[in-house]
């Protein structure tokens, strides 16, 4: 499987890139063996580099991001620096920047520049807030696009908001530029062009807002916060058992509703109370309901529930910790923990989850910074003093 061909082969990518959004990208595309040539500062690097020393003395976001590329050290504000770039560039398939809008162009890699250098050459910029608009320039995290997307004033508890627990603008952002560059190779095949990709956080986290727009549009609904439960359908949700663990479960239906009466609670008395015999009832009397299933699940142990909840064949689960969750026995059917090797050795990884029946994901090492410049450089036709004049004047 190691020698197998894989979806993305042969094609080549520059990131200039840093900290989250862009590397989370950049590396699905080198999962599935594209060539990805990681663009950072000499002798600093990637700022996500700095952020803790959890891995054995590397970054855990650093280690997370950023197996399977090249790291090429290069200061782009130099004009040598940045011929170096266009000579990659003009063999290259793609090249991806997630830095604040006009950075890139100031840096000279703005999309007309690199377009005229190679018409292939597809070009995709992921920000904030995108690359034009009122809040273009305005400075974006993922804690902040949260706030502005909405997600935050539908999560957490009626008297106190809370944030997703991971950055899901930075994560949505880079799944959908890796869509979009698969998507422009794609169309590149019966075209022969490239083209320009304009991402950005904040209209990724909108994507996700699901229903609630609706619920405005056409009830005038603005969605409450409802803690760990559903906000249009109950019982939904994790309930805590006699033993202090949570049981997940999901009602759905009115036969779901009928079984975990019967068979779960053992409550079929519950089935004639009007004020609980519809979705939308059940919603409306939601803390009533609440409250009653609450006292029922602080009856008995979590493993009698789960029992009965299988037994009844509605979906449930368990709420686990990360230790549990990296020992899940799914997880370790499937694979999905592996190893790559990176400057303090062999280090674990989550895998991939596209699963490609004849494209194998890759997990080749994390860069040093600047392991690959010299090997880059001499490939582009560098002799070895013009690297080491280069290196003695810091511009790789």
């Amino acid at each position: 499987m190691a020698n197998s061909a894989r979806a993305l082969d042969g094609v080549r990518v520059v990131a200039f890139e840093q900290v989250l959004s862009g590397p989370f990208c950049t590396s699905i595309l080198g999962d599935l063996g594209a060539e990805i040539v990681k663009v950072e500062r000499p002798g600093v690097g990637d700022l996500i580099r700095h952020w803790d020393k959890a891995v054995r003395g590397l970054s855990s976001g650093y280690v997370w991001l950023n197996r399977n590329k090249q790291s090429l050290t290069v200061d782009v504000k130099d004009e040598r620096g940045r011929e170096i770039l266009y000579k990659l560039l003009r063999e290259a398939d793609v090249f991806f920047e997630n830095y604040a809008p006009g950075v890139a162009e100031r840096s000279g890699l703005g999309y007309e520049k690199l377009k005229a250098l190679n018409p292939r050459l597809i070009y995709c910029s992921l920000s904030g807030y995108g690359q034009d608009g009122p809040y273009r320039d305005v400075k974006a995290y993922d804690l902040l696009i949260q706030g502005e997307a909405g997600i935050i004033a539908t999560t957490g508890y009626p008297d106190k908001p809370a944030k997703a627990g991971i950055a899901i603008a930075d994560i949505a952002a880079g799944l959908y530029s890796a869509l979009g560059i698969v998507l422009a190779l794609f169309q590149r095949e019966k075209t022969g062009e490239g083209q320009m990709i304009d991402i950005s956080m904040f209209e990724s986290i909108v994507s996700w807002l699901g229903y609630f727009p609706h619920h405005y549009w056409h009830q005038g609904e603005e969605p409450g916060r409802v803690g760990m439960r559903h906000h249009y359908v109950t019982p939904y949700g994790p309930y805590l058992a006699r033993d202090g663990k949570y049981v997940n479960l999901a009602v759905a239906t009115a036969k779901d509703w009928e079984v975990f009466c019967k068979i779960v609670l053992q409550r079929p008395d519950l089935l004639e109370d009007k004020r609980f015999d519809t979705v939308e009832n059940r919603r409306e009397n939601r803390a009533i309901l609440e409250e009653e299933i609450e006292k029922i699940f602080l009856e008995r142990d979590h493993t009698e529930w789960l029992e009965r909840l299988k037994k009844a064949q509605l979906p449930y689960g368990e709420v686990r910790g990360i230790a549990e969750v990296l020992a899940h026995p799914q997880a370790a059917a499937r694979r999905l923990i592996r190893e790559v090797e990176s400057p303090v050795g062999k280090v674990p990884v989550v895998g991939n989850p596209v699963r490609l029946s004849a494209s194998p994901a890759r997990y080749d090492a994390i860069p040093e910074l600047g392991e690959h410049t010299e090997a880059i450089l001499k490939k582009l036709g560098y002799d070895k003093a013009a690297i080491e004049k280069l290196r003695s004047e810091k511009i790789i």
